[in-house]
């Protein structure tokens, strides 16, 4: 018991971490706010323009594509757990060595990091949230059941999407520069989550693509529950699903890194 209370106040101080790092740089908070507020101004346009004349599209009605478009952009944090950069820069700077003698799993302590810093960034999205509210009338469900539902979707998905990060990170034990493998997961994660564009729009093929692949999880599936897109029913095959594959990529993601971690390239310290 003794050990597990130290260890659980060692990841609780790290959670601690969060918000303080997060505060220390109050402009960039702003700018981000500042920028969130434009990008949803011009999404509901943009769908609007879409919409001009049409009632439906893919069985989608203007009201229901933009619901979900204001809640995706909401929640957007939960497909933020890009790891290329983070272990990227441990490797390259020498601290990766620091990390793994620490007496703390360091895979599990990035996960307790990013999760933090989702939650947080939820916390910053709330004025987001009442601002989209006010300007467009969005919709949110008043079942709890229904809440519920999300929250555990949300929550298996954005660990899914973190071990899958994982694997991609352990590249960066082979390679002195992961900058151009970040930015190309950043611009397909933002395509393929469902962030811009309702996967229920795309054809069969590229849908079927965003499903296998893990960012759709971490965003899309939960945002079209409580959007209305996808209806309660459904949720007890979906968490399945989400379950196997967090399964597979959890052991796939502590398998890569064992063998990764046996080949470091440092250019720093």
């Amino acid at each position: 018991m003794a050990v597990l209370r130290r260890t659980a106040r060692a990841y609780g101080a790290m959670m601690a971490m969060v918000p303080k790092l997060f505060m220390a740089y109050q402009i960039w908070v702003w700018m981000q706010f500042i920028v969130q507020i434009i990008s949803l101004v011009i999404l509901v346009s943009f769908w609007s323009a879409v919409y001009a004349g049409e009632s439906s599209l893919s069985g989608l009605t203007l009201a229901q594509t933009l619901n979900y478009i204001i809640l995706a952009q909401i929640f957007a944090p939960s497909t933020d757990t890009n790891m290329v950069f983070e272990l990227g820069y441990m490797v390259r700077s020498g601290q990766i060595g620091m990390r793994l003698i620490q007496p703390l799993d360091l895979q599990l302590a990035l996960y307790v990091q990013k999760v933090s810093e989702i939650a947080l960034a939820f916390v910053f999205n709330l004025p987001l949230a009442l601002i989209g509210w006010l300007l467009f009338r969005y919709h949110v469900p008043a079942d709890p059941l229904v809440w519920l539902a999300f929250l555990v979707s949300l929550l298996i998905g954005n660990a899914l999407l973190f071990c899958f990060d994982w694997i991609l990170a352990c590249a960066s034990f082979y390679s002195t520069e992961v900058w151009g493998m970040g930015m190309l997961r950043y611009g397909v994660a933002l395509f393929f989550s469902g962030a811009l564009v309702p996967l229920a729009m795309m054809p069969g093929w590229l849908r079927t693509i965003s499903t296998i692949l893990p960012f759709s999880q971490a965003l899309y599936t939960p945002v079209s529950l409580l959007s209305g897109i996808t209806p309660l029913s459904g949720m007890p095959r979906i968490w399945l699903a989400q379950l196997a594959a967090l399964v597979a990529l959890g052991a796939l993601s502590r398998f890569t890194f064992s063998r990764a971690v046996r080949q470091v390239t440092v250019q720093g310290g």
